[in-house]
């Protein structure tokens, strides 16, 4: 299979040119459907700018902390008026009456998605469940470790074990929460596919094409890797966000995805 890098798709080919939309006869799932962009930007100006340059490549954006702190529930509501899916990415992490609240604060202003720490524990996590069983509440994703922690950085804080073994443990505890799904690397998640079931939705961030620079991240995957190994969604920031034409970057991403699995 070619990197994705290799790949030289037009800005102005459309998805369906490159037969990346629609059904597959293979019964694979549409990637437009598995690829999140991350919108980490300082403001709502640079990061509508960013869905403009994209140019339709893709239905679904991470709004993380940055961002939100920066422009608040607007920029949610300016993406859903376009008709993008967004994946609020606040990674809460509080008293379970903190958290609570929390979701139900942002239950109505249209986010699909929002994180919350399973280091939290069980409690907060089956009380950020609770309250997000209200009509119009996103679905959570418990964050694991963090793509940028190594083994070294968990001994650190007093985590004994590899991340594998931190990430399972957290995923269980997560399930019986009742925690919709996952936030964990590529590292992990076929062994965490294998824990939990072919339903569980799995979300992987940490994607770098094959001659991309890692940057402040530890446990990293190429798209086709993480595709392969089990994950249902990826997240990919700076190598679309930070690549000369966007568009064409996440074309090639979504290429790859389309012929991983």
């Amino acid at each position: 299979m070619e990197a994705a890098t290799e790949i030289q798709p037009s800005s102005k080919q459309t998805q369906q040119e490159l037969t990346i939309a629609g059904p597959d006869p293979q019964g694979r799932r549409d990637p437009l459907d598995r690829l999140i962009v991350a919108l980490d930007f300082p403001s709502a100006e640079a990061a509508m700018d960013m869905v403009d340059q994209l140019q339709g490549t893709c239905r679904w954006f991470k709004v993380g902390m940055e961002l939100y702190y920066a422009a608040g529930n607007s920029v949610i509501e300016r993406l859903r008026e376009r008709g993008f899916e967004v994946f609020l990415d606040l990674k809460l992490h509080d008293i379970p009456n903190t958290v609570a609240g929390a979701v139900r604060s942002v239950a109505g202003v249209g986010a699909s998605l929002l994180t919350i720490h399973a280091g939290g524990g069980e409690r907060m996590m089956r009380a950020a469940a609770e309250a997000a069983s209200a009509p119009n509440a996103p679905r959570l994703l418990a964050i694991t470790v963090l793509t940028s922690m190594d083994t070294a950085e968990l001994s650190a804080v007093g985590v004994t074990g590899t991340p594998a073994a931190q990430v399972l443990r957290l995923a269980r505890l997560a399930q019986t929460a009742g925690i919709d799904g996952l936030v964990c690397s590529a590292e992990e998640v076929a062994a965490v596919r294998e824990a939990m079931g072919p339903a569980a939705l799995l979300v992987t961030p940490g994607i770098r094409t094959a001659a991309a620079d890692v940057g402040d991240q530890s446990r990293v995957a190429t798209p086709a890797q993480a595709i392969a190994r089990g994950a249902s969604m990826l997240v990919v920031g700076r190598p679309i966000t930070q690549a000369a034409d966007p568009a064409k970057a996440a074309l090639a991403i979504l290429v790859e995805m389309r012929t991983a699995n």
